[in-house]
């Protein structure tokens, strides 16, 4: 049976380092930021593995099963968090916006982020601010997500298919994740805005999509668009007013309207 971790913390930061990693594979009830300050090896993730080195950063979420194999002595950094802080109305709507992307973006799991030169300075420094900052977690809790959320922020713009040549652009995971993040700009999810950002035709954009997931375009980001507002609604933190702004819709009613379509 796999091992689950439960921590009801908001947040728990730690560091270690080890030759060889001594924990099971197992599962845990919260999201984890893995930073790599030193070493390397493999990270395998659902039983895939994935190297890793020195700088990368991983997001674990809860129904990843993973572990690591150590290569060269390996000083690990862990952010976990909880889902408590996601949909509080005083959280920065860009940052939360980059982190609902990342953790709704299956590709994101499986890598180990490999940042640009001026990126991977910005993250060193956000992650030694975060370490800093641990010394009274309890007292500095909100600025510890405040620095989550910018790092959401740099992770988001190092996605594959933001740095991607056009030919992966038109990879069906870069569409999702295209989805993803453009969901609070329903303009941009129009047939034709996205087959011109894709390089394909309107009228190939939407076929090309039910062959290669089972559900139509259409479909998929009612469906995505309705989980994600049901979320906001169940936290009581947010009124139809502000989830109508969030998402580009008219008023509270098209809230409701879209809440009752199946």
């Amino acid at each position: 049976m796999i091992k689950r971790y439960v921590q009801f913390q908001p947040i728990v930061i730690s560091t270690f380092e080890m030759s060889k990693w001594r924990h099971p594979v197992h599962r845990h009830n919260h999201y984890e930021l893995i930073y790599i300050k030193s070493g390397s090896g493999r990270h395998i993730i659902n039983e895939i593995p994935i190297d890793y080195k020195e700088g990368n950063l991983f997001l674990i979420g809860p129904e990843e099963e993973h572990h690591f194999k150590i290569d060269q002595k390996t000083q690990f950094i862990y952010i976990k968090f909880t889902d408590i802080y996601l949909h509080q109305k005083e959280n920065s709507p860009t940052g939360l916006q980059h982190l609902e992307y990342l953790i709704k973006s299956r590709e994101t799991h499986f890598l180990g982020f490999n940042f640009t030169a001026d990126d991977r300075l910005i993250v060193e420094h956000i992650i030694a601010l975060i370490l800093s900052l641990n010394k009274n977690t309890f007292q500095n809790e909100a600025l510890i997500w405040s620095q989550i959320l910018m790092l959401s922020v740099i992770m988001q713009r190092n996605m594959p298919e933001i740095k991607s040549s056009a030919e992966r652009s038109k990879d069906i995971q870069a569409i999702f994740c295209y989805l993803h993040k453009n969901i609070y700009q329903p303009k941009n999810l129009k047939a034709s805005v996205m087959a011109a950002h894709f390089k394909l035709s309107e009228d190939y954009i939407g076929p090309y999509f039910k062959r290669n997931t089972g559900i139509t375009l259409r479909q998929y980001i009612h469906d995505y668009r309705k989980n994600l507002i049901q979320q906001r609604i169940e936290s009581g933190r947010f009124g139809l007013k502000q989830i109508a702004a969030e998402f580009g819709l008219v008023d509270e009613s098209h809230v409701s309207k879209l809440m009752r379509m199946v």
